[in-house]
């Protein structure tokens, strides 16, 4: 039997838009580039939930930031939450992660220790990359204005990544491994040497119809989130230039960085699976807003999504139905033939690796909680739920106000059509099918409030009871015991029952 190796390639605030082999040539990003001719491009990949630590942590569980207890960027993994490091390493498989981890609870670089599931060996996160540099070049290492001063691509956390994935292919190619390389490059504060830090000094954004978007009939979280960058008139707005060079040549810079990997991967492990994806996108004006946050938009939800596999993988096809990072952990879990336990909330790529044509979801599912990192901002706790099946999308903001989009007439998701009656069949299909979703996932926030929305017609009325059901965790052979009943004590029969019968 072949041996079965696979690298997980990953970066930081990238969209699906920043890669020239998604329909924009504008953007260099050549060896990105070469993957997606070599192997299957997902169209319409999508995070769990626009934020670093949430989104990974449903990368690298298969279950949903609610699942995993880390839906805010402070909050690490909950105590029976295992990896896919954990999985695989237990099953004798190589495992090594280098980069940046967000899972730990530590304030953005982490603390510097190797978690359960990893080769401590070849661990090496970001706070172990600022302890390696003295006082001041920390302080060079967060600022954008380095770029400025002609820094060798050395200085740069993300080479220092790419020389250590090199170095492990170099020594371990010819194991059975999981790789996996977690850049933060191209997120802020955008450091890259040249010729990358001049790369898009002459170039401007296009600026796209959400970028004009007044927000009316939008939720007002989204108002008050887009006055806090100061709102201006659209003839502002079309007076001024939408230019980042530092951040879009970080990320042409990242790009050269994955190719070193890639190279090295055909060097002594060209058969090994590889998967590249980034953990969110970047709003860059969008809708008025800014970075990451409360929203459903795909410049933050949808992102890049690359799988190869030479001699069973189809080349340079493109798959156009919904996925989910969730989908990253069970396709691994079957790539090395182990058992996908019940209690992981994506599904295996294999069926669509084989044919791209296949549709393995209806709709993708987004979350979002809270953003939370090193300060309290950023609107606080915003609980929402997103649905999206292709076409249609609808958000749910518990809070505030809800939105449907239809992404086919209005690919800019710049009207919201939650109160369209021509679309109440479809509005109210994505609905049961969200609550439903919750459901299955134990989403500890759900309740009545999630199913009285003021445009649902004919919903049942406000029930303390809500669904009357128990919805108990299922086991997790190899971790986990099957649960008891409260009632009788006994072992639960099925996990999702009417409550208070055995």
């Amino acid at each position: 039997m072949a041996l079965r190796r696979a690298i997980v390639v990953m970066t930081d605030s990238q969209r699906a838009d920043m890669l020239g082999c998604y329909g924009h040539p504008a953007m260099k990003t050549p060896c990105l580039d070469r993957l997606a001719a070599e192997g299957l491009r997902f169209e319409r990949a999508y995070c769990a939930q626009p934020v670093c630590g949430p989104a990974r942590s449903t990368l690298f569980t298969g279950q949903f930031p609610h699942s995993t207890g880390c839906w805010a960027n402070v909050m690490p993994l909950g105590e029976t939450v295992r990896t896919v490091g954990q999985r695989l390493q237990d099953r004798g498989v190589h495992t090594a992660y280098i980069g940046k981890w967000h899972l730990d609870g530590g304030d953005y670089f982490g603390q510097g220790v190797c978690p359960p599931g990893w080769d401590p060996a070849w661990w090496y996160d970001m706070r172990t990359y600022l302890e390696e540099l003295s006082p001041a070049d920390r302080l060079r290492s967060r600022r954008r204005t380095t770029n400025q001063e002609g820094i060798p691509a050395s200085f740069t956390f993300g080479h220092r990544c790419a020389d250590r994935a090199v170095r492990f292919l170099d020594r371990h190619g010819g194991e059975e491994f999981l790789l996996v390389v977690s850049f933060d490059e191209p997120h802020d504060p955008f450091l890259c040497p040249e010729p990358y830090a001049s790369l898009y000094r002459d170039f401007e954004w296009p600026k796209t119809p959400d970028f004009y978007d007044e927000l009316e009939g939008k939720p007002s979280h989204q108002q008050v989130w887009a006055e806090s960058y100061g709102r201006r008139p659209r003839a502002q707005r079309e007076a001024e230039r939408r230019s980042y060079p530092d951040y879009l040549g970080c990320n042409s810079f990242v790009d050269f960085e994955i190719g070193r990997i890639l190279d090295a991967a055909d060097r002594w492990a060209p058969d090994a699976l590889v998967i590249y994806t980034s953990d969110h996108g970047e709003l860059l004006g969008a809708h008025g807003l800014w970075g990451k946050g409360p929203v459903a938009y795909d410049p933050i939800t949808r992102i890049p999504f690359l799988v190869r596999g030479r001699g069973w993988i189809p080349a340079g096809v493109v798959h156009s139905h919904p996925i989910s990072h969730a989908d990253l952990t069970p396709t691994l879990l079957e790539y090395f033939a182990v058992s996908i336990p019940t209690l992981i909330e994506g599904r295996p790529l294999q069926p669509v690796l084989a044919n791209p044509s296949v549709r393995l979801h209806e709709a993708a599912f987004i979350e979002f909680g809270r953003y939370e990192t090193d300060h309290d901002g950023f609107g606080g706790f915003q609980p929402m739920r997103a649905v999206f099946d292709g076409r249609y999308k609808l958000v749910l903001n518990l809070l505030t106000s809800d939105e449907l989009y239809d992404l086919q007439t209005d690919p800019w998701e710049c009207i919201n059509r939650i109160n369209d009656s021509a679309l109440a069949a479809v509005r109210d299909r994505l609905h049961d099918a969200l609550l439903d979703w919750m459901n299955r996932t134990r989403d500890p926030f759900r309740g009545y409030a999630w199913r009285c929305r003021p445009w649902r017609a004919h919903a049942a009325p406000p029930s303390w009871e809500d669904a009357g059901m128990t919805r108990q965790r299922e086991e997790d052979p190899r971790y986990e015991r099957r649960q008891l009943d409260y009632v009788t004590g006994l072992e639960m029969d099925a996990a999702v029952r009417v409550k208070g019968k055995a």
